[in-house]
């Protein structure tokens, strides 16, 4: 029998209070997680105000990934200590979420500046730069790999940045050392790379060499790699410089943004000394 003195609320106005459709209602009834107060001699279902907190723990627990099997168990155990401790489980688990959205968004802003600057780069152009000190986190050496190898490489390579929260949106590079390149084997890499403006503690990282590079830009596929690389050779030796230690490429358009692989564009900075 309804209590005339308390205000209750039909399936649909209840529905409508905690902004969600009445089936959610009848579901949650169904599976004994959140019953009306009252059902009267037509099956009328009836909810109380009071129930509305309850409602809104139950969305705050799905919120933060729990399930609805999980909210079961707790509500079959109710305790002011126990709800203390689920609190500060989800409290623990909304911290972690915070910070993976933290690393994406930053992620993010780097995906955006370094696409900015690309618009503004011009792919024909050769120029001689100053590169600072960039510190690199490196995946094992793959130098003469079989193509299973180097494709388990990179696996790894992905697994290890994602594990470790090493992505920081930077492209994933190639280095080569000189021997390769002299010998014409570009795509021989020594090691991936990306670069890692924020290094954590804890980790093995490589600093680049800071000096002086020979950046240019390769548009197509690999197969037409060794014409870009003797335009760069060939600047280099009319300004009397020699070939450096290292190579680095990285792509500037990828799939991500090109669909044919014709219009990739690869950056490669040639590291170079003065000559004898």
């Amino acid at each position: 029998m309804l209590n005339k003195n308390v205000k209750y609320f039909t399936t649909g106005e209840f529905a409508k209070i905690c902004k969600v459709n009445k089936q959610t209602l009848i579901y949650y009834d169904q599976i004994g997680l959140l019953s009306p107060v009252m059902k009267d001699s037509k099956e009328y279902r009836y909810y109380s105000l009071a129930q509305y907190d309850f409602f809104s723990v139950i969305e705050l627990l799905k919120a933060v990934g729990m399930s609805l099997k999980g909210i079961q168990q707790y509500m079959a155990e109710k305790s002011p200590e126990n709800f203390l401790e689920l609190m500060y489980l989800q409290k623990e688990i909304v911290a972690k979420k915070r910070r993976e959205l933290e690393m994406i968004e930053g992620i993010i802003d780097v995906k955006i500046d370094l696409t900015k600057e690309s618009l503004q780069l011009d792919f024909d152009s050769i120029t001689i730069e100053h590169f600072p000190e960039a510190t690199l986190y490196l995946s094992r050496n793959i130098e003469d790999s079989t193509e299973e190898q180097f494709v388990k490489a990179v696996s790894d390579f992905i697994d290890e940045l994602d594990r470790s929260r090493l992505d920081t949106g930077y492209p994933i590079g190639g280095i080569t050392k000189r021997e390769q390149v002299l010998a014409g084997n570009y795509d021989n890499y020594r090691y991936l790379y990306i670069e890692q403006p924020h290094p954590q503690e804890g980790h093995p990282y490589f600093k680049a060499i800071e000096g002086k590079f020979i950046v240019g830009y390769h548009v197509g596929t690999s197969t037409t790699l060794e014409e870009t690389y003797k335009r760069l050779f060939q600047v280099m030796r009319e300004k009397g410089y020699e070939l450096g230690q290292y190579v680095y490429e990285e792509y500037i358009y990828d799939a991500v943004i090109k669909n044919r692989e014709e219009e990739y564009v690869t950056k490669i900075m040639v590291e170079i000394k003065e000559g004898c």
